[in-house]
């Protein structure tokens, strides 16, 4: 008899023991929506702003070198001079053609003056008159070709000085004093390249494009290509000027589905030079109020889905299935199962039943989470 009260007894006490079980300590956050822009990094290739080959107009021996290679120069500065000598012959000889033909232009405005007169009077013939108008036209159109003439010398003269198009970094001299210059030769007298401002060329998946325009249509972007591009150098350090895309390809390879997107770069250091090959962060995806996670907040059931232990009203966890999108510098933004203003498990919850009551503390402040 006094077993059978014993054994009645045992279930209560451990009934009374489960109530009084401790909660669960954990750190909590609540998940806020944020601005998030999602990033392609794609390697590109440095090239000038602006390129000038450097070519004669007219072919002559070069006197003089008039720049240091590697120097900047600005626009219309004179950088190579060819024996101006047979140019300036060529001028003095074309108004002197000019000359003359201005004297014949007299002669004949007289003749003519004078013809016309007494083709009034009706003492010469017309046939005199029309010769003396046809003289007078012809005169005034050699006096026409000798002055373009002299204006076309002139030029050539002008040309033997050979000057910059633009400002900006001249780098080797193919020429040097005594040589040649040609203007039927194929390679440049120097090249000059402005690079105050770069070109970053990339190839981008037209799949990435398609996404950006996609996610950017619930924002108030007007253009999302319009956003931003920052670039990482060759030995991955950040750079500290961020470009913009100034130009996109209207048609896809066939062959690799992607496009070519051109960046342009402020490069006030001169930091980035032409050829250099660098890594350029590409938006692919643009978010308004996208929900981000901590990494270690998401944990895996037995087939390998991920959750997250959010925590009820009434203090209690409860583990609910999220689908994730990318990860973005240690966190996962959150595309399905989560709301805004939901407060979330950071740390301890493996720890955490469904129901289980807990005992919360702010988790430490996430850092700048956009990518």
């Amino acid at each position: 008899m006094l077993v059978l009260v014993a054994c009645s007894d045992q279930p209560n006490v451990k009934a009374h023991a489960s109530a009084e079980t401790p909660p669960v300590r954990v750190s909590v956050m609540t998940v806020l929506p944020q601005a998030v822009t999602v990033y392609d990094e794609l390697p590109g290739r440095v090239s000038a702003l602006r390129t000038a080959e450097i070519r004669p107009q007219v072919s002559g021996i070069i006197q003089k070198k008039l720049f240091q290679e590697g120097a900047f120069v600005n626009a219309d500065a004179a950088l190579f001079q060819i024996d101006p000598a047979p140019f300036a012959a060529d001028v003095d000889a074309a108004t002197a053609v000019l000359a003359r033909a201005e004297a014949e232009f007299v002669n004949a405005k007289v003749k003519f003056e004078r013809a016309q007169l007494l083709s009034a009077q009706k003492i010469t013939s017309d046939e005199a008159f029309n010769n003396a108008t046809a003289v007078l036209a012809q005169a005034k159109a050699s006096v026409a070709e000798a002055t373009a003439n002299l204006a076309r010398r002139k030029l050539e003269l002008a040309n033997a000085t050979i000057r910059s198009p633009i400002s900006g970094t001249i780098g080797q001299s193919f020429m040097t004093e005594g040589g040649l210059a040609s203007t039927s030769a194929n390679s440049p007298l120097a090249v000059i390249q402005q690079i105050d401002q770069v070109y970053v060329d990339v190839r981008q998946s037209s799949m990435s494009l398609e996404r950006l325009r996609e996610t950017a249509s619930g924002s108030d972007l007007d253009d999302p290509e319009k956003l931003p591009v920052r670039i990482k150098t060759i030995m991955d350090r950040p750079y500290p000027h961020v470009g913009r895309i100034v130009f996109s390809d209207i048609s896809v390879d066939s062959a690799t589905g992607s496009l070519g997107i051109r960046i342009v770069v402020p490069n006030p250091e001169n930091q980035l030079l032409p050829g250099m090959f660098v890594r350029a962060m590409v938006p692919r995806e643009v978010y308004s109020a996208a929900l981000l996670v901590p990494q270690e907040a998401v944990i895996r059931d037995l087939t390998g889905k991920p959750q997250i232990v959010v925590v009820a009203a009434d203090k209690t966890g409860e583990k609910r299935r999220v689908e994730l999108g990318p990860l973005i510098d240690r966190h996962y933004l959150v595309t399905r199962g989560l709301a805004a203003g939901e407060t979330i498990v950071v740390q301890g919850q493996e720890r955490v039943q469904s129901g289980q009551p807990l005992e919360t503390s702010p988790a430490h402040a996430a850092a700048d989470t956009q990518s």
